[in-house]
């Protein structure tokens, strides 16, 4: 008997890293390849990007890589499944924008197989044939995908809201929607991000009069940061900037980058005379002045984060200057986001922030707009994806208020595996995964151990015992040197010292009789030291030994 899987590798109960694995016989579909954001005991890791084993393990399997947007959550972790695999990809015109970027900076532009998607149009990969729908969502070009399968009919929502008024002209498909409704949907896949939100997301559009309000009542300069990748609001900064008679400049690579791209495919439109370098707005008045940044999530070495330390060389903020962020806090980011609030408050900028601002409304639905997917599409099974843990189960519970019996919604983990036969819909056996870190140009090489000594370190710091021994006796050859980083002021603690030095006398001296190893002597001396510093001083620094002996 055929059966069909479904395996999220990423995007469940976390907020990124979203790809899900549709599986029938010997052939795989891939949707979306994302990285997700390091959360704060992640120290010096770059991002996360979703466990691929699966994949490589059968790579000869996938026909197709498929993608819903261009965000980084969905497209940012491709470069590194496509370093291991060779598949096509689909995307819609900007999205394939955004990835041919991606991919040039990763020198792998020239080996991908790349190909554009537009809705209502058909790929055929295998025993699948997928066909996208346009849904409303934070940037053009957004998709769902009705997948028919031998099995039935399934559909992917990707990120999306049910908006009437956008600002880009095209509202989410509802159209498509019913019609696949009419057909019967076996399985929907649909967005939780905003499953906790009661009512609806505000439209875009009404971003327009709150905009307008903020350029009315600025004097000075007005630097706006928001995600580079939120092109409708950058468009509608750039039309509001022209409405008033300001130029606008940009700052920040990926916004530079993005902008670029999304100018080349006609997402984004200057007006005339509207555009100008950054290094040229000191020729102009403040009143005319308007600069996009990237950094609206307190990124240290974006360009918000430089202008609020005074380290941004185009710009320096002052007196008079109007800095907007447009945009919602990714939990745990909230720490860095407000201390350059309180930075760029303190060099005389009125900064404007938060929801009662106004400036920011989600690209994602809220409950009432789920469960008009859910009545509209009734779904034979329903399984929610994207989101935190708590997201998917609320979403399951707005399932049930509507009808859904609970055994016909799974809320899945990563990992874990829904197969689908002619008998209906079942848990199968999960898949292994785990968090793989991008650290530099270290992919998967920093693991849990690596984050926990760092964890320690920034917290209690470390002691380096130096003893150096007589290869004949055993015997010290000279007094043990304690070196500290990040625990104690070494000058000031002689105390603390004296007994690290006299506890490792009285070690090395137990065993200075017979053969000295000094394997086992480095484990004594760290767990004797560990024991003594936590008893001074109720701190757990980390304890290197460094036993030698000279001849």
């Amino acid at each position: 008997m055929k059966t069909l899987r479904i395996i999220p590798l990423g995007g469940l109960g976390e907020i990124g890293k979203n790809c899900t694995v549709l599986e029938y016989g010997e052939n795989i579909l891939v949707i979306d390849a994302g990285l997700m954001f390091p959360e704060d005991d992640m120290l010096g890791v770059d991002f996360v990007i979703p466990d691929f084993r699966y994949l490589l393990e059968h790579k000869e399997r996938i026909r197709g890589i498929i993608l819903t947007h261009g965000h980084e959550d969905h497209i940012g972790a491709l470069p590194y499944l496509l370093k291991e695999i060779s598949a096509p990809v689909y995307a819609t015109p900007l999205t394939r924008g955004l990835v041919e970027g991606k991919l040039r900076s990763h020198g792998l532009l020239h080996q991908a197989t790349l190909y554009t998607i537009v809705p209502g149009q058909e790929v055929k990969l295998g025993p699948f044939s997928i066909v996208p729908f346009h849904v409303n969502h934070s940037i053009p070009d957004s998709v769902g995908l009705a997948i028919r399968t031998p099995l039935g009919l399934i559909v992917h929502t990707g990120d999306f809201k049910i908006d009437h008024t956008p600002i880009e002209g095209k509202t989410t498909d509802l159209g498509a929607l019913a019609r696949l409704a009419n057909e019967g949907v076996i399985i929907l896949l649909a967005d939780s991000t905003n499953a906790e939100s009661p009512g609806y997301t505000a439209s875009e559009s009404e971003l327009i009069e709150a905009f307008q309000r903020v350029f009315a009542k600025a004097q000075g300069r007005i630097i706006v940061a928001t995600f580079a990748s939120l092109l409708s609001r950058i468009q509608l900064v750039i039309e509001t900037a022209a409405q008033f008679g300001r130029r606008v400049a940009i700052a920040g690579r990926s916004m530079e980058d993005n902008i670029r791209i999304a100018e080349e495919l006609g997402y984004i439109h200057f007006p005339p005379n509207t555009r100008i370098p950054l290094g040229q707005i000191s020729k102009l008045p403040d009143d005319q002045i308007c600069v996009l940044a990237t950094g609206s999530q307190g990124e240290p070495t974006a360009a918000l984060a430089r202008m609020a330390s005074g380290k941004f060389r185009h710009l320096k903020i002052k007196e008079g200057d109007t800095v907007v962020l447009s945009s919602k806090a990714i939990p745990g980011n909230e720490t860095q986001i407000y201390r350059n609030i309180d930075n760029l408050f303190r060099q005389g900028a009125n900064v404007v922030y938060g929801e009662q601002a106004g400036l920011h409304v989600s690209g994602h639905a809220a409950q009432e707009e789920l469960k008009l997917m859910l009545n509209l599409l009734r779904p034979l099974y329903f399984v929610p994806l994207h989101g935190a843990y708590r997201m998917l189960q609320t979403h399951a519970r707005l399932a049930y208020e509507l009808g859904f019996p609970k055994e016909d919604v799974f809320v899945l983990d990563n990992g874990d595996c829904l197969e689908l036969n002619t008998q209906g819909a079942r848990r199968g056996e999960s898949v292994p995964v785990q968090n793989v870190f991008v650290d530099g140009s270290l992919v998967g090489d920093v693991g849990d151990t690596i984050l926990r000594d760092r964890m320690a370190l920034s917290r209690d710091g470390f002691v380096i015992a130096r003893v150096t021994l007589e290869p004949k006796t055993g015997q010290l050859r000279e007094t043990p040197e304690i070196i500290s980083h990040g625990f104690i002021y070494v000058p000031e603690s002689g105390d603390i010292l004296q007994s690290a030095e006299s506890a490792i006398v009285d070690i090395v001296e137990r065993y200075s009789a017979q053969d000295c190893d000094t394997e086992e002597l480095s484990k004594q001396i760290k767990q004797r030291l560990e024991e003594l510093f936590y008893d001074e001083t109720r701190r757990r620094p980390v304890i290197i030994p460094l036993v030698s002996t000279t001849t």
